[in-house]
């Protein structure tokens, strides 16, 4: 991993945030390093970033910095040698005649409402369900890298939502959302399969899929991709955490 002084973080700052409670293990508190300022990370610099562990949300780009944990660790798919398991594979064949369209990060009042219904019915009462305009707009439509967002629609009806940001060696997936309404259906699957074969496309290494915490079930899923890849100690190195079953 690149030194924070090295190119091409030289012109960079760097600062760790105030303790703040965890978002995914009750009890504990959480820290990020932030890289600032953010008119400075473009493409280049943020895809460097990302290769050293940081994420984005917005403008803000950060990585986990805590004091006594390291329970998150970035994770990327490697694109050339993953293969789908049995699950996956009826994830693609049921969801393959979505039609997908890829925009530019503007604001969709449709998309809002359909982020709306996602976080009402998956995280009730986490906060984000309350999101107004603007702070949908600034999570989800801010940046100052290459991003777009792509929709994915079924007869014409709006079922799904992607924000990807394209880095220099893969696409990262910065957030989805989807029609949570018919529990038969296997959006979120399809979606990191889509983006799969997208990189693959557009001939890119990686799709960086955030942090992985193992005591967290909700970041289970990422196991499933493979092989997966996980920062640690500085470097890449190949992953073998418990596998979700198939």
């Amino acid at each position: 991993m690149s030194k924070m002084n090295d190119m091409p973080f030289a012109e960079l700052q760097f600062y760790a945030t105030a303790p703040y409670p965890c978002s995914y293990l009750p009890g504990k508190l959480a820290r990020s390093q932030v890289a600032t300022p953010s008119y400075l990370i473009d493409t280049r610099v943020y895809s460097a970033l990302v290769n050293a562990g940081f994420r984005r949300s917005g403008a803000f780009t950060y990585r986990p910095y805590c004091d006594h944990c390291r329970a998150c660790v970035p994770v990327r798919v490697i694109v050339d040698q993953f293969a789908p398991n049995r699950s996956q594979k009826r994830a693609w064949k049921q969801h393959v005649n979505l039609t997908v369209h890829l925009m530019d990060l503007k604001f969709n009042p449709e998309h809002y409402a359909l982020y709306r219904h996602y976080q009402a019915s998956r995280h009730p009462g986490g906060g984000m369900d309350q999101d107004s305009r603007e702070q949908y707009s600034h999570f989800l439509l801010q940046s100052n890298v290459s991003s777009y967002q792509v929709e994915f629609r079924e007869d014409g009806v709006l079922k799904m939502v992607s924000i990807i940001d394209e880095l220099d060696d893969g696409l990262s997936s910065v957030y989805t959302f989807f029609d949570t309404s018919n529990p038969d259906t296997s959006y979120g699957t399809y979606n990191v399969l889509w983006q799969i074969e997208e990189a693959r496309r557009l001939k890119l290494d990686y799709i960086y899929l955030g942090y992985w915490i193992e005591q967290s079930r909700k970041m289970n899923y990422k196991t499933n991709y493979r092989p997966l890849e996980g920062l640690q100690n500085g470097e890449w190195k190949p992953m073998e955490p418990k596998q979700a079953s198939e």
